[in-house]
C-alpha cells in the first residue's frame, strides 16, 4: 500500500482513535523497558541475597541485558525493511516472554547472564519497531506529534506499575519456596505474553489501516535506508548526550530499589515508591509535549537530561522518605521523555525516509551506555561509599549529557514533517 494511501486512511480517523491506538501500541514499551528491563530491580535484592551476588555481578546482569538490547538494535533495520514493523514488533515481544520465563529456571549466573542478553536483543525489537509505529502514527496530527510520542513512551510505565504491584506479593508468597524469586519471573513472563497477544491484533488492524505495510515494500525499503552519514554527524552532540542519558539513568534504575532496602524502608513503602514513579512515567506523556513539539534542536533532551540528574542524586543524599518520593516523582515523569525526544528530534531533523535509521542510532548509542552503567555503577557500590556513591557517578552522567545535549543545533533544510 502506497504512503498516499496511508495518509487518506488516518486522516479520516478522528484524533480520539488514533490516541487509542498508541495507548494500546504502549504495550510495546510496557513489555521491552517496563517489565523486560526494569522490573528486575525488584528482583535483584533477593536473588543476590539467595546467591551470594556481588553489586558488580548484579550489575552485569543489566549490562549483559543492554549488550542485547544493542545487537538488537543493530539489526532492527533489516528485519523491518524485510518484514515490516508490526511483524517485527509481534515477534520480538513473543521471544521476549519466552526468555523472561527461561529466566526462572537457572540459578547459575552464566544461563541467567544469557537469558537476560536475549531478553535485551528481543526488546529492542520491541521498542524500535514500536517507536517506529509510533512517529508514523505522530505524524498525521502534526500539532499532537508529541503527545502521540509521550503515550507510546509511556506505556513503559504501565510495565513498571505492574511490577510493582505483582512482583513483591509473588516473592512473598514464594518466600518458603526454594529460589522462590523463580515465580516471580515466570509471572512477568505471563504479562508479557499476554500483553503479546493484544499487540498481534494491533498490528492487523493498522495493517487494515494502512499504517503497517508489508515487508519489502518500497514504503518499508524507504524507511529503513541508511540516513546520510553527514546528517547523522550533524547530530552527534545529541547523540552524545542520549549514550551519556544511557549511563546514568540505567544505574537508578538498577540499583535503586537495593539503596532503598539498605536505607531500611518496608516492603509496602517500597512497593509505594516504585508504583508512583510508574504512574508518573504514564502521565508525563502530556508534560513534556510541548517541548518534544517545540524545541527542533538538543533544548528538550538536555532539560530533560537535567531534571533526571536532580532525580538520581537525591537518594545518594539523603533517605528522607519524603525524599526519596519526590525523587521517584520526578525521575518517572522525566527518563522516558528522554526517550520521546530523541524520536522528536529525528521526526524534525530527517526526511520520513531516514526516520528508522535515525531512531536506530539513538537506541543504538542509549545501548552503549546502558552497557557501560550499571557494571560501573555496581563496581563502584562494591567499594567505600556503597550505592549512594554510584548513584553519584549516574547523576554526573546526565549532567555532562545535558551539557552535549544543549549544544546540539537544528539540521538546516530538515523535512522531518510528516504531516
Amino acid at each position: 500500500m502506497s504512503v498516499p494511501d496511508t495518509r487518506s486512511a488516518l486522516h479520516a480517523m478522528p484524533l480520539w482513535q488514533g490516541v487509542m491506538l498508541a495507548v494500546l501500541l504502549s504495550l510495546g514499551a510496557a513489555v521491552s523497558l517496563g517489565v523486560t528491563r526494569f522490573a528486575y530491580g525488584l528482583l535483584l535484592p533477593p536473588m543476590r541475597d539467595d546467591l551470594g551476588w556481588s553489586y558488580a555481578l548484579a550489575g552485569a546482569m543489566n549490562t549483559f541485558n543492554a549488550v542485547g538490547y544493542l545487537l538488537g538494535a543493530l539489526s532492527v533495520p533489516w528485519l523491518m525493511r524485510r518484514w515490516g514493523a508490526g511483524p517485527v514488533l509481534v515477534a520480538g515481544a513473543a521471544l521476549a516472554s519466552v526468555f523472561m520465563a527461561g529466566s526462572g529456571f537457572f540459578t547459575a549466573a552464566t544461563p541467567l547472564l544469557a537469558q537476560r542478553l536475549l531478553a535485551g536483543v528481543a526488546s529492542a525489537w520491541v521498542f524500535v519497531a514500536g517507536g517506529l509505529l509510533a512517529a508514523r502514527l505522530g505524524g498525521f496530527w502534526p500539532q499532537r506529534s508529541g503527545w502521540i510520542l509521550g503515550l507510546y513512551y509511556g506505556g513503559t510505565g504501565w510495565g513498571i506499575v505492574v511490577s510493582a504491584l505483582g512482583v513483591p506479593p509473588t516473592l512473598a508468597w514464594a518466600a518458603p519456596l526454594a529460589h522462590g524469586w523463580t515465580w516471580a519471573w515466570w509471572l512477568l513472563a505471563l504479562v508479557c505474553a499476554m500483553s503479546t497477544a493484544v499487540l498481534a491484533g494491533l498490528v492487523q488492524a493498522l495493517r487494515r489501516l494502512g499504517l503497517e505495510v508489508d515487508g519489502g515494500s518500497a514504503a518499508t525499503a524507504s524507511s529503513a535506508a541508511p540516513a546520510s552519514h553527514p546528517a547523522l554527524r550533524q547530530l552527534g552532540w545529541a547523540l552524545g548526550g542520549y549514550a551519556l542519558f544511557g549511563v546514568g539513568y540505567i544505574g537508578y534504575m538498577t540499583f535503586v530499589i537495593a539503596l532503598l532496602r539498605e536505607q531500611g524502608h518496608a516492603d509496602g513503602a517500597i512497593t509505594v515508591f516504585y508504583t508512583l514513579l510508574g504512574v508518573a512515567v504514564v502521565g508525563s506523556s502530556r508534560l513534556w509535549a510541548g517541548w518534544l513539539d517545540r524545541f527542533r534542536g538538543g533544548q528538550a533532551l538536555a532539560r530533560l537530561n537535567g531534571l533526571l540528574g536532580v532525580a538520581t542524586v537525591m537518594p545518594a543524599l539523603t533517605s528522607a522518605w519524603g525524599a526519596l518520593l519526590a525523587s521517584g516523582l520526578l525521575f518517572g515523569a522525566v527518563f522516558l521523555s528522554v526517550v520521546a525526544s530523541t524520536t522528536a528530534l529525528v521526526r524534525h531533523n530527517l526526511p520520513v525516509t531516514q526516520w528508522a535509521t535515525g531512531i536506530s542510532a539513538f537506541t543504538i548509542v542509549f545501548a552503549v551506555g546502558q552497557i557501560v552503567g550499571p557494571t560501573v555503577v555496581g563496581w563502584i557500590a562494591d567499594g567505600p561509599g556503597g550505592l549512594e556513591r554510584g548513584l553519584l557517578f549516574s547523576a554526573l552522567a546526565l549532567w555532562l549529557g545535558s551539557a552535549l545535549a544543549w549544544r546540539q543545533r537544528p539540521l538546516q533544510g530538515s523535512g522531518g514533517q510528516a504531516g
